[in-house]
Order: structure tokens, then C-alpha cells, then sequence
């Protein structure tokens, strides 16, 4: 369970496929604290540390996270939002984020305003809903929703999350990873089940 509260950024070092699943190994400054087998959120992809050197350490996709991530388009460079786990009794400062993500979306549009920037994201119309005022995880960063449509919603990300997330390195066209908010989820569900 995460927060949507970024803590650092990682750095891709290495990509290696073994199978269907890819290794990905990434610099931190955070490593030294982790633990293998410990869950760490990574662009909202709660994924699995499998080995640790010193400030690199390794975590491994399967392929239905490559399918329904932006995790398999990582290239050696590329700066990843991570999170760690919350500990009983933290504060809640973003929202219930589990790490599971829905889909991918296409971002569609950035616009500047008076310092802080509006994002677009485009996804495909399944089951997932947002509403305005509401959360959204976008690459593991819990987001309150500005504008809300049947496949698309904006979000309004300010200078520090800007400049602290990889929500810098986004442009017209970038794929990220969607994680829609759970409570709504399961009251969207429920809405339409018969009893």
C-alpha cells in the first residue's frame, strides 16, 4: 500500500530480459535502506526487490505488468518516481494507492499556467472512472483531478512536484501508468451489480 507520495527519483542502469519478464537494475540514493523482497512503487508499479549492490539494486516486471505499464518502454537513463511502502500509523498525505495499475494513458496536452502546468492524459474507456475534485495515480503520484471526461482527465501538478517527479521529463505523447482511485473503483462496481 503507497501514499502517492513520491520520495526520490531512480535511475535505469540496466535492462535485462530473462523470459517474458525484464530485469531492471536502477541507481537510488535510497537503496542502502532497502531490503530484498521488500515492495517498492516505481512509476506506480508496485514491483519487487530481488537483489541490492551498494546504490544499485535489481526489481523484476512480469509481462502482464509490462502490458498494462509504461515499465517496458524504460531505456537506460530514464528517471523513475519511487515510493516506498507506508508504515502503519504514517499520515496519509496523498491517497489509498495500491501499486496495481489499471492502464496506460497518453499524455494529450500541457498547458503553463501562472506556474503550475495542466496535464492531459487520454485512456482507453474501460470500467475505470475518475471524477473531478477526486484522485488519480499518475506514474505513482497521487493527483487531484481537474477535468473529468468518459476517457480522459487533466491534473494540475505544481512546481514542486514538477521539479521532484518525472512529471519533467513528460510530453505531448508520453505514456504513463494509471492507477484510478480504489474507493471509486469498488462503488463503480457495486453501482452496476446486481443483488
Amino acid at each position: 500500500m503507497f501514499t502517492g507520495i513520491i520520495e526520490t527519483l531512480a535511475e535505469v542502469v540496466s535492462l535485462e530480459n530473462q523470459g517474458s519478464n525484464i530485469n531492471i537494475s536502477l541507481k537510488s540514493d535510497i537503496a542502502n535502506e532497502f531490503k530484498i523482497d521488500q515492495s517498492v512503487s516505481h512509476n506506480g508499479v508496485c514491483l519487487t526487490v530481488v537483489d541490492i549492490d551498494g546504490n544499485i539494486y535489481t526489481v523484476t516486471a512480469i509481462k502482464e505488468t509490462l502490458e498494462k505499464s509504461n515499465i517496458g518502454l524504460l531505456e537506460i537513463g530514464d528517471k523513475v518516481n519511487l515510493e516506498r511502502s507506508m508504515k502503519v500509523g504514517d499520515r496519509l498525505d496523498g491517497h489509498i494507492v495500491q501499486g496495481h495499475v489499471d492502464q496506460k494513458a497518453k499524455c494529450t496536452k500541457i498547458v503553463e499556467e501562472n506556474g503550475s502546468w495542466i496535464f492531459t492524459f487520454k485512456h482507453k474507456q474501460l470500467d475505470n472512472i475518475t471524477v473531478e475534485k477526486g484522485s488519480v495515480c499518475v506514474n505513482g503520484v497521487s493527483l487531484t483531478v481537474v477535468n473529468s471526461g468518459d476517457n480522459h482527465f487533466s491534473v494540475a501538478v505544481i512546481p514542486y512536484t514538477f521539479e521532484n517527479t518525472n512529471f519533467n521529463k513528460i510530453e505531448v505523447d508520453s505514456i504513463v501508468n494509471i492507477e484510478f482511485d480504489i474507493v471509486g473503483k469498488y462503488i463503480s462496481k457495486m453501482a452496476f451489480m446486481d443483488f
